[in-house]
């Protein structure tokens, strides 16, 4: 029964003096349910063509690991000075595929911060204005995001230079078109699309126009974008 005292008078007592028990259980709540708002607002509204979903899911370990931090920093300067020695050892390396993904990790880190530092009022007012703001964008723009069932990802290599050229017939075929990669060769070009069509019979004339530009034209066509990126 000592051992437990100890450890109740030595690290609760010393825990909650630090930081009060209610707040940190409301920072938690507040920032785990702005994270998950956040996750479903990605997946329903994103333009990544990266599985969203997956990418979505490190948005609440990112964000309780960043209050974490915070919270264990801010009340002594000697552990932060030597949290940035230690980060500044530390290389990060991420392939971030699309700025849109570099933008939510960023409001993911600054929901984290905002929790760590007992502002829920704050990451609250911040993450209403800041999700408004992008869903009146996109409603303005027009811009919607494609349901999962209804992208294609279509690759395209040839020995031909005319970007132009390729990227009409596609466009042409397809329901809906967008050039996501270009990759030049040594002779031709490396293409990579996501695309719509609302019938089979699009796929089989996008064949027979892409296949007949030259002999070396190769064309792949995948309905699930994450599988190839």
């Amino acid at each position: 029964m000592d051992i437990f005292q100890k450890i109740q008078e030595k690290y609760i007592q010393e825990f909650s003096n630090n930081v009060p028990l209610d707040e940190f259980l409301l920072n938690i709540l507040v920032t785990a349910l702005l994270i998950a708002l956040l996750r479903l607002f990605y997946v329903r509204y994103g333009n990544a063509i990266s599985n969203r979903r997956k990418f979505a899911a490190n948005f609440l370990p990112l964000a309780l690991g960043t209050m974490l931090i915070i919270m264990i920093v801010k009340s002594s300067i000697a552990l932060s000075l030597g949290l940035v020695g230690a980060l500044s050892i530390v290389r990060y390396r991420a392939a971030i595929k699309d700025p849109e993904e570099l933008t939510y990790l960023f409001i993911t880190i600054g929901v984290g911060l905002a929790g760590g530092a007992n502002q829920p009022i704050l990451a609250i007012v911040a993450f209403t204005v800041i999700i408004g703001l992008l869903f009146l964008g996109k409603k303005i723009s027009g811009r919607t995001s494609f349901k999962q069932q209804d992208e294609l990802f279509i690759y395209i290599q040839t020995d031909l230079e005319d970007l132009s050229r390729i990227t009409q017939l596609v466009t042409d075929t397809m329901t809906y078109v967008e050039l996501k990669r270009m990759d030049t060769l040594e002779k031709g070009l490396n293409l990579s699309f996501v695309a719509r069509a609302d019938e089979v019979g699009q796929v089989v004339k996008l064949k027979e126009v892409i296949t007949a530009l030259s002999p070396a034209t190769r064309l792949s066509v995948i309905d699930q974008p994450e599988v190839s990126l």
